[in-house]
């Protein structure tokens, strides 16, 4: 189910993308980023579009994911 970011407040974004960005596995190459360079860049995808935000309540899982 996808999630508008708009639906949600300012907070819980924060909270979403940063548990989108701590999460093990999350890779972003060689080079490295701070936690507020990462932020900003997936903040970037999803106001532009380019991402959405989706929850699987069958598992209660929230995930970023581009657009294709």
């Amino acid at each position: 189910m996808k999630i508008p970011q708009q639906q949600l407040s300012a907070e819980a974004l924060l909270g979403v993308v940063d548990a989108f960005i701590l999460r093990e596995g999350t890779d972003y190459g060689t080079q490295e980023f701070t936690l507020e360079e990462k932020r900003q860049r997936v903040l970037q995808l999803l106001a532009s579009g380019d991402a959405e935000i989706h929850f699987y309540p069958e598992n209660e899982h929230l995930d970023i994911l581009p657009v294709r």
